[in-house]
């Protein structure tokens, strides 16, 4: 009896021992407050192998949301994030089925796509469709939204027609809005009095415009719009570094959703749209998705990027332009793909140089780095690094697009910091990564952790640490920011490191 006792009493003192080793994840427990999403349009798509735009406007309904069928239940996707994502419902959620575009921006539910709300009212139909979306965990519900009154329901009063509007959002507790072409997409006018009228009567509403800038000025959310997924990261950086410039410093408050390009987005403090979907591999009609061919990048097979810049949201969130400096190099990088046989939603021949450019570095509240490469290299990545504002620092080495390949060249890669006292985030790959700040530093425990994992580990020993110079070789990088990968994703790695 009295051996037993001792077994257990030291066993007990074993767990506890481990219990205090464990180190407790670098993530926040809570949701991330950032406005991020998942967007049905390219899911839409798929299920009907983007066979036509109507096609896959008539694949928005009620059974392909939430059904249990092949190729239904999109609700159910990316579960791991609900709890910091908005699911956005795309066009067409509010015209009838026979394609009538007069119903174009009215903003009530079509009974035939979403009978289980048939005859009730404007907001109890969007009160239902929210609630059914937040009750499978996801942060709220959000509404492609075309840029105009509907001429069904035509109001010569549009500032009642759209107060109208925002009051069933408010009882329905919408979440977010993704206003996009229309009769009014070109007025920067009708967008701002929009903004600034939702605003009032919406305050828990966030407003996405799109396709002009000068409403950055005003609009909580600027959408970066649609790009080729092939040639992505230089069109998505450019047109950033574009819109962070658009006016005057100080002016622009938006914060920019870069939509599909997560990486991208952690580096620059933008919000993400994720348009990629978990159905991956060929079109239900055996033929290729051209939306997300499975060359270069191959993006359906990198979700795990997705759920490492949602938790680096968690710990950063997304601000405005105005926030910080912002600095865009005048040095272009250049890159190009070579477009093959359904490679692209647009109309691109066989052999088509698809070709793009984009500044090489791109800093918010920083100084430039200083990027290096081995004397055998001639290919320099694009450097995006922001710090936020809250003090958290993020940088991304992100990947070239040349000829037919993507390419993920390694730098030496220099930043300076004014301080280690908040976290890092650290995406991409690197041949090491070096961070300089104004006096020498001292920190005892050096925690790295994926993003897409739930358990830190201790790096200390595998960094260089020289007075005011911290150097974190790029294999220490790709190993942890990778430890906690999906079997066979390619994304790149993503991790983030706290000095104690």
């Amino acid at each position: 009896m009295k051996n037993n006792i001792l077994l257990a009493l030291a066993c007990l003192a074993a767990f506890a021992g481990y219990a205090q080793k464990k180190q407790v994840s670098l993530i926040p427990a809570k949701p991330s407050a950032a406005a991020d999403y998942f967007c049905t349009w390219n899911v839409q798509g798929y299920v009907v192998s983007y066979s036509s735009t109507p096609a896959t406007r008539q694949a928005m309904n009620e059974q392909s949301i939430f059904g249990n069928g092949k190729f239904e239940g999109w609700a159910r996707m990316f579960a791991k994030l609900h709890k910091d994502l908005f699911l956005v419902l795309d066009d067409d959620w509010e015209t009838p089925l026979n394609g009538d575009r007069n119903h174009y921006g009215s903003l009530i539910v079509n009974d035939e796509r979403f009978p289980s709300v048939k005859g009730m009212s404007p907001a109890q139909k969007l009160t239902v469709l929210s609630d059914k979306v937040k009750q499978l965990g996801w942060k709220g519900l959000g509404l492609w939204i075309c840029a105009q009154q509907a001429p069904h329901y035509k109001n010569n009063d549009d500032a009642a027609y759209w107060t109208e509007r925002f009051n069933w959002m408010n009882k329905a507790g919408i979440g977010y809005w993704k206003v996009d072409w229309g009769q009014q997409e070109k007025s920067a006018e009708w967008r701002a009095s929009l903004t600034k009228l939702g605003q009032k009567i919406a305050p828990n509403l966030v407003i996405e415009q799109a396709m002009t800038p000068a409403v950055l000025s005003t609009a909580a959310a600027y959408r970066t719009y649609d790009v080729e997924n092939i040639i992505a990261v230089p069109h998505t950086i450019d047109r950033v570094g574009k819109l962070l410039t658009a006016l005057p410093e100080g002016q622009a408050v938006s914060v920019i959703n870069c939509e599909d390009e997560p990486y991208i987005a952690a580096g620059l403090g933008c919000a993400t749209g994720i348009m990629r979907h978990e159905y991956n591999g060929k079109l239900p009609d055996g033929k290729q998705d051209y939306a997300f061919p499975p060359v270069g990048r191959d993006l359906k097979s990198r979700l795990d990027e997705v759920t490492r810049c949602v938790m680096w949201h968690r710990i950063a969130l997304p601000f405005g332009i105005n926030k910080t400096s912002v600095f865009v190099d005048t040095t272009l990088l250049h890159d190009y793909w070579i477009v093959q046989d359904r490679e692209t939603w647009m109309d691109r021949p066989n052999g088509f140089k698809n070709a793009w450019q984009a500044p090489a570095v791109i800093t918010r509240g920083l100084d430039k780095p200083i990027i290096t490469l081995q004397k055998s290299d001639t290919i320099k990545p694009y450097i995006l690094a922001s710090k936020y504002p809250n003090g958290a620092i993020a940088i991304a080495s992100i990947g070239r697009t040349i000829g037919r390949e993507y390419l993920t060249p390694r730098a030496d890669v220099t930043l300076k910091a004014d301080a280690l006292d908040k976290p890092f985030g650290i995406f991409g790959h690197y041949n090491s990564l070096n961070i300089v700040v104004a006096q020498p530093v001292h920190f005892t425990k050096v925690l790295a952790q994926d993003l897409a994992g739930n358990t830190p580990v201790d790096i200390t020993r595998q960094i260089v640490h020289h007075g005011n110079r911290i150097t974190i070789p790029g294999t220490i990088i790709d190993k942890v920011g990778l430890s906690a990968a999906t079997k066979g994703d390619k994304s790149e790695p993503g991790m983030v490191v706290v000095f104690r």
